[in-house]
């Protein structure tokens, strides 16, 4: 990206698979380029330079309307700031990927909300609702469609350490029974190594760490 004092590099020379139904986490400082790289990865920015491929297809070669379609077939996306519409009820915000995508499911939109703990909270606003309940909306958003890719930006970041344990579990059962691929960014180095592959950003560069502490799979 180009800045006030010229090009700014944020990601150096990144170079990064992804299996399908695998699960990976990406760690490193604040500022590091995390959040850019996530967002790189599901096509909501393109990179300056280089070529990324999200489900088997070239994010450069379609135009934003082809790639935002990608996404809502593909993608599920969970972002740090929740991005809820404040004027739509937890329900209403949670079921909106369904009714963009021409198919409404109120049963799976109740069933997301209650594996989330906040079936009785569906009709609040989210103004109404504490950071960590805004969160779990947002993970609901994610979930309901049943994405084939979830990329998670702090998934527990806002959350207490009983409810952060909670969105995790749900995070890795998802992976587990549906075969979603899961992509998150974490502070969390216990959150990371749930996942199968550990990377660090550091300096634009993305470096493998040790192993996982287990398979990834456990729920």
């Amino acid at each position: 990206m180009t800045g006030p004092e010229g090009e700014v590099r944020i990601l150096d020379g990144v170079d990064l698979t992804v299996d399908e139904g695998g699960t990976v986490a990406i760690v490193g400082a604040s500022g590091s380029g995390k959040t850019t790289l996530l967002g790189l990865l599901a096509g909501l920015d393109l990179p300056s330079r280089g070529s990324i491929a999200l489900a088997g297809q070239r994010l450069d070669a379609l135009d934003e309307e082809q790639r935002a379609a990608l996404r809502a077939r593909e993608v599920g996306f969970v972002f740090q700031s929740f991005h809820l519409l404040p004027s739509l009820t937890a329900e209403e915000n949670v079921s909106l990927p369904l009714e963009l995508a021409g198919h409404e499911d109120p049963v799976r939109v109740r069933e997301v909300l209650e594996s989330v703990g906040l079936e009785k909270r569906r009709r609040h606003y989210p103004r109404q609702l504490s950071g960590g309940e805004q969160q779990r909306v947002a993970l609901a958003r994610a979930f309901v469609g049943r994405p084939r890719i979830l990329f998670a930006d702090e998934p527990t970041g806002n959350l207490d350490q009983a409810t952060g344990q909670h969105v995790s579990d749900l995070l890795f059962e998802l992976n587990h029974h549906h075969g979603t691929t899961l992509v998150l960014v974490t502070h969390d180095l216990a959150l990371a190594r749930r996942c199968r592959h550990v990377h660090r950003l550091d300096g634009g560069r993305l470096q493998p760490l040790d192993g996982p502490a287990d398979d990834g799979s456990a729920a």
